[in-house]
């Protein structure tokens, strides 16, 4: 599994008007080739009267799945631009269409290039370029007496608290980077003195916005 990569967060929806022609970026991330289907499907049926539906995803911790299609496009002016647009910003299970509907003028094969990959960048940007960073979940068990030195040190630290847990004892779940998980804890069997229970959880992703971590 890769410890970070740059995906989208939501679906994303951007339109624009190039020489009378309607052009509409569409983006959604996807997990499998089944959900880019189900996505390229979904917006041709929305948008069946439109003149193409041109789309392209990229799929696979290497990028194994690329697919795209010109859609009735010149070759080369649409399916692969839109393509490139994906690649060029380093995005992994992203999946994109562009529809299009004609304006009445025709704008030549470069034209149609930038048209779609402006278009494609609309999309994208609507949808809200993000980084998934891979995290371990971790449960740590400790007295009441110590508890409140635990939890200082891991919100000195800025470690996702999830839950507390108070029972006989508090059991604390928290986040933390799934390359960081070994150093981390032997800092808290350090800071408790061998004091504490710590047994690992789930691995999940997490999309970075700015400073803040979400689901």
């Amino acid at each position: 599994m890769l410890y970070t990569y740059k995906t989208i967060y939501k679906y994303g929806c951007k339109e624009v008007e190039i020489k009378r022609s309607r052009f509409i970026g569409h983006a959604k991330p996807v997990q499998n080739e089944d959900e880019a289907i189900e996505f390229v499907n979904s917006i041709k049926s929305a948008h069946r009267d439109a003149t193409h539906n041109v789309y392209a995803y990229i799929l696979g911790e290497r990028d194994e799945v690329q697919r795209y299609s010109d859609d009735g496009e010149p070759s080369g002016t649409a399916g692969v631009p839109v393509l490139n647009v994906i690649k060029s910003e380093g995005l992994k299970n992203v999946a994109v269409v562009v529809t299009r509907y004609f304006g009445g003028i025709l704008l030549g094969a470069g034209g149609l290039i930038r048209a779609y990959v402006k278009s494609a960048k609309l999309g994208l940007e609507a949808a809200t370029i993000v980084e998934k960073i891979l995290f371990k979940s971790l449960y740590i068990t400790v007295d009441y007496t110590i508890f409140g030195t635990v939890q200082n040190e891991l919100l000195k630290n800025n470690y996702i608290i999830k839950n507390i847990e108070y029972t006989d004892k508090v059991t604390l779940t928290v986040y933390v980077k799934y390359d960081e998980r070994d150093d981390f804890i032997k800092h808290i069997i350090n800071l408790t003195n061998a004091k504490s229970i710590i047994k690992e959880g789930n691995d999940l992703y997490l999309y970075k916005t700015g400073d803040k971590y979400l689901e």
